[in-house]
């Protein structure tokens, strides 16, 4: 008779802490609208064209543009674009994922977005992208060192990123 009212606690306690995560972390992911796709080399004068810096190996600079829209009220934060890319024998260039970077913060509209990609040398092209997608938040997931949470405006772009926009 004493296992039954342990039962029973344990089963409020574990409904109250799903109540409990459930009306606190409401953090849902949106889906963003991706139009005029293309994955093109890096221009010889891009900070990101490194032939100096090439292993052995080597790889090349590919910038992956197009445009995004964010068709919700809010920004959506934390943007990652997702796609796969194939080489002209329909291999994947990217082994092993399919996210490819961040687009950082994506506001109410349309807007322009661009990624650098290294794609290992002499990988067969053309490429294909097929899948592209973008999946951000309605709230950060990820902490923002050194911005306050009244700076509203904040270029979440790396330099490297700033230059292909």
């Amino acid at each position: 008779m004493t296992a039954e009212p342990n039962m029973l606690r344990q089963l409020f306690i574990a409904f109250l802490a799903s109540a409990f995560l459930f009306i606190v972390a409401p953090v849902n992911a949106a889906e963003l609208k991706l139009s005029g796709i293309v994955l093109e080399p890096c221009s010889l004068d891009d900070p990101g064209n490194q032939p100096d810096f090439k292993r052995p190996m080597g790889a090349s600079c590919y910038v992956l543009s197009g445009s995004v829209e964010n068709q919700g009220p809010r920004t959506v934060v934390d943007t990652d674009m997702y796609a796969r890319i194939l080489d002209a024998s329909g291999e994947p260039v990217l082994q092993n994922r399919t996210r490819v970077g961040s687009i950082g913060d994506v506001e109410p509209g349309l807007q322009p977005f661009a990624l650098r990609l290294s794609v290992p040398a002499g990988t067969p092209g053309p490429f294909e992208v097929r899948n592209p997608r973008a999946r951000g938040f309605n709230a950060p997931v990820r902490t923002r060192a050194g911005f306050d949470d009244d700076d509203v405006d904040v270029d979440d772009l790396l330099p490297l990123e700033r230059a292909i926009q």
